[in-house]
């Protein structure tokens, strides 16, 4: 169910609903279909349901979003009314199911509203750029769009598919606790650290990954993207110093890093073999010229 966010929403309710203020036995149902997919992904536990949020960040997502926010951290259940069953056939509460994947997607200008920490660290954040040659073969394609040949793609895996997502993960960080840990040690110094959640999940991502064929540097490096960078944003005093750093981490010969690399920013090679962390790489030099450029950086970028 694809949703589109609306500016004005404040409160959970174009979600949830809420209860007839007027008919004290009636529930009101979004028209969207929010909380019928829910419900749905509750009652059939073993396909995938996905509630696309689309533009999530017009509207202040720590207010509508507030009670899926709470319910990722403590599991527990949502709230929805105190109406008897026999009156309506919405239940009390809902527990969110592991086969309910929440997705929003977020482009960023004058109109939109940046996320917050607690929004971020419930997320994996994925950045969708184009490049030259992504352009060209759009340009050099006959092929027009046609969405319809999606249709029922991948159904045969809807069960192999909640069953990887849902199985439990171990918490091996034997690989990656050093790089971890400076990342962890430089972020501190801008207020953009992690937790013990945010450890966690890059352990589970990272399990993911190794599942589905990736391997080596990449592990990390796509965890860096989705889970530690992410929050970084602010001035140019605040971040420059702290970007070089982060930079060095992604290299695995870091001496002279400045010189090499952030002095001569326009002639950087992303695919040189000394460039460990590719994507995380690309993407620091890139805040780091923001700021440099424009005074302010952040991960996302206008």
């Amino acid at each position: 169910k694809i949703i589109p966010v609306g500016a004005d929403w404040t409160n959970r309710e174009p979600l949830l609903g809420y209860p007839n203020a007027i008919e004290s036995n009636k529930y009101v149902i979004p028209e969207n279909g929010a909380l019928e997919i829910i419900i749905k992904a509750i009652e059939d536990e073993k396909r995938p349901y996905f509630l696309i949020l689309d533009e999530m960040n017009l509207s202040h997502v720590e207010r509508y979003f507030a009670d899926f926010l709470s319910a990722m951290e403590s599991g527990e259940a949502i709230p929805l009314h105190t109406i008897e069953r026999s009156k309506t056939n919405i239940p009390q509460s809902i527990i969110l199911p592991k086969n309910l994947f929440i997705i929003g997607t977020v482009n960023i200008d004058e109109t939109t509203y940046m996320f917050s920490p607690k929004v971020l660290d419930r997320a994996n954040t994925l950045e969708f750029r184009l490049n030259e040659d992504d352009l060209a073969r759009y340009f050099n394609s006959p092929i027009s769009l046609n969405m319809d040949v999606l249709k029922n793609k991948g159904a045969d895996q809807a069960e192999s598919f909640v069953a990887m997502a849902t199985n439990g993960s171990t918490k091996d960080f034997e690989k990656l606790k050093d790089d971890l840990l400076h990342f962890f040690t430089e972020l501190k110094k801008t207020g953009a650290e992690f937790g013990y959640r945010t450890a966690s999940e890059i352990g589970r991502l990272i399990q993911k990954l190794e599942e589905l064929g990736e391997s080596g540097d990449d592990l990390l490096d796509i965890a860096i993207m989705q889970k530690l960078l992410p929050k970084l944003h602010g001035s140019r005093s605040k971040l420059s110093k702290v970007l070089i750093i982060l930079g060095a981490l992604c290299l695995t010969n870091p001496k002279d890093c400045k010189a090499k690399y952030f002095d001569q920013i326009d002639e950087i090679d992303f695919t040189e073999s000394n460039i460990k962390y590719k994507l995380s790489f690309e993407k620091i030099v890139r805040m780091y010229k923001n700021a440099i450029d424009n005074g302010f950086a952040s991960y996302a970028e206008a």
